[in-house]
This record gives structure tokens, C-alpha cells and sequence, in this order.
């Protein structure tokens, strides 16, 4: 808290700390702990997470966080399996259950053409996100290259190859698909 409190005039104007990583429920003792902190500190408290984790934390952080950066990935079960190793079921169950629990939750898509920027996967992200309570909004984030040129400094495999950007268009089009359900959306962070 003391490095926090050096930066204390960014969050009362407006800012605040952003919880991310990696995946910040990763260590769940000590984000409930620092989410609790930042609140006595009375500054702005936001979640950038996946969602995959205990159904009993994630409900447990929503009295503790005021914002939650929520990333969907893939709407069908097998292809978000294939593309990040798990399914989306305790993905999409837990995002269901903090905005049953009074959550503001910003959706958050990593847009990746051939991946995930189908019409049947927009429509079923607008399906499932239309009921929810609490929705801030979409964001639409855009597939970019950077991390590319990183793991080419390290010797990595970089497992989506030659995966290229959405183009303007597609990425207007998913856009338009998941206004039609009556989403606030934007492109990009």
C-alpha cells in the first residue's frame, strides 16, 4: 500500500488500481486482501480477469471490487477449449453470477479473425451478455502482432503464426452484430 499511496492524487482524479497479470485470481488471498486495502483507502478498484476461477472467490471479490474487466474469448465451449487449453463453462457460469451479485462488468473480446470473429460467435456472445445485469459495455479488442516480435527476441514459439489483424470492416461488422442486442460497444482498450 505505501507504493500505492505515491500515486494517491492519479486516483482520486478520476483513476484507480487495476488489478491484472496474468490472471490476479491467481493468488486470491492476497487480492482480497489488497482490493480491501485499496477500499479503506477509498480508491477506485477494477478486475481484468479471465474468469476461470472459484465460483465462491470471484462472488466473494464483488463487495471488494468496483469494476471488473471481463474477458469472453470464445462462446463455444470446444473452440475456447482448443484455443486456451480449458473450456468456457466456469467462464461464462461465473460471469453470470456476479452480475447476479450486483457487479458493473466491462466485457472484454480479444478480436481475432478466424478465431473467434464468426457471426455465430457474436450473436451468441450478444445472446448470452443481453440478460445480463450490470454491463458497462463490450470492448472489442482487436488482434495485434506486438507480442510477436517478443517472442521472436526469446526464442518462443509464437503459437498463432501468421494470424493477421481484423480488418476495419470486421471488426465493424462484429461490432454492429452485438449493437444489434442492444450493447454499448467499443473498439479497442
Amino acid at each position: 500500500m505505501t507504493q500505492l499511496h505515491k500515486d494517491e492524487i492519479f486516483f482520486r482524479d478520476g483513476g484507480g488500481v487495476t488489478f491484472s497479470g496474468g490472471e490476479p485470481f491467481m493468488q486470491p488471498e492476497f487480492l482480497l486482501e489488497a482490493l480491501d486495502a485499496c477500499g479503506r483507502a477509498g480508491y477506485h478498484r477494477a478486475l481484468d480477469t479471465c474468469g476461470f476461477v472459484s465460483r465462491s472467490v470471484i462472488v466473494d471479490s464483488v463487495k471488494r471490487a468496483d469494476l471488473y474487466l471481463y474477458d469472453v474469448k470464445h462462446m463455444d465451449p470446444e473452440r475456447h477449449k482448443e484455443y486456451t487449453g480449458v473450456d468456457n463453462v466456469v467462464i461464462l457460469e461465473n460471469l453470470r453470477a456476479i452480475s447476479d451479485a450486483g457487479a458493473k462488468i466491462n466485457i472484454r473480446v480479444p478480436f481475432m479473425p478466424g478465431l473467434n470473429s464468426g457471426d455465430e460467435n457474436m450473436h451468441a456472445l450478444g445472446r448470452f451478455v443481453r440478460p445480463l445485469k450490470g454491463i458497462t459495455g463490450v470492448n472489442i479488442l482487436p488482434y495485434h502482432t506486438v507480442a510477436k516480435g517478443k517472442h521472436d527476441r526469446w526464442h518462443m514459439e509464437y503459437k498463432l503464426g501468421d494470424l493477421l489483424p481484423p480488418t476495419e470492416n470486421q471488426t465493424r461488422h462484429a461490432a454492429a452484430i452485438l449493437e444489434s442486442y442492444g450493447l454499448k460497444v467499443h473498439i479497442g482498450g
